[in-house]
């Protein structure tokens, strides 16, 4: 059985299996090594993502995933007394559930390769046209989100990482390290264009080959075909399959 890589998220994780995804990039580079599993969950925050731990992740299972990324925190961040109020998660609550799921993810498999996303940037300006394109005048006056209060959950999640001794992808500064990254990476001030998916596959990419979790190093699940006889092909299943 090919191990499992599990995407943990909101739907920024959810989008990631479409046309361009980093998750769709992830599948294909495990191709025949691992088998790469979405959970994304679009408009969830932390809060109530913790109650779906025990459902995707149960305690005792003999298959658990050989590595799994945690990335929550755009929906957190949403402001209080602001369109997206129902979201908002505090920043030490936001904290504090993320290493519920660590935790969690550790009793299942200590060996797991836990991996925590921050937030993207938030491009204010972007957010509101595409609330007017939606709704016209009816659109949010005030920004739902801004890139500052959402800096600051990025910066808790990777405080956190540090101090559980997990690995961590900074996406909110690492893309802010691109000239115009507003328009370059984020579809509508939020969500990632595929230039922007294209940083997240890269991050993860790297971060699981600095660990131990290199496509290249990892054996297929069958033989590769250049390996199987065409006049006795069940030498090339004996030690696998048979």
């Amino acid at each position: 059985m090919r191990p499992q890589i599990v995407l943990f998220g909101d739907s920024i994780t959810a989008q990631s299996f479409r046309s361009g995804g980093w998750g769709s990039a992830l599948a294909d580079a495990y191709s025949r090594k691992a088998d790469v599993v979405v959970r994304g969950y679009g408009g969830y925050n932390t809060r109530w993502a913790l109650f779906l731990l025990h459902h995707i992740f149960p305690l005792g299972s003999s298959t658990s995933p050989v590595a799994t990324t945690i990335f929550f925190g755009a929906n957190d961040a949403a402001l209080k007394g602001r369109t997206s109020d129902r979201q908002h998660v505090p920043v030490e609550e936001y904290k504090d559930n993320i290493r519920k799921m660590v935790l969690h993810l550790k009793k299942c498999s200590p060996t797991m390769l836990i991996v925590l996303v921050t937030p993207p940037p938030v491009d204010e300006a972007g957010r509101q046209s595409y609330a007017e394109s939606i709704y016209g005048e009816k659109a949010m006056k005030e920004p739902e989100r801004t890139n500052e209060t959402t800096g600051i959950y990025a910066q808790h999640c990777v405080a956190l990482a540090e101090e559980l001794g997990l690995r961590c992808v900074n996406l909110w500064s690492k893309m802010q390290e691109t000239n115009d990254w507003q328009k370059k990476y984020l579809s509508d001030g939020l969500h990632l264009t595929p230039q922007g998916n294209g940083v997240v596959y890269e991050e993860v990419s790297r971060v699981f080959r600095e660990a131990w979790l290199s496509p290249e190093e990892m054996p297929f699940d069958f033989p590769h075909h250049s390996e199987i006889d065409g006049e006795n092909p069940s030498k090339a299943f004996q030690d696998r399959c048979l």
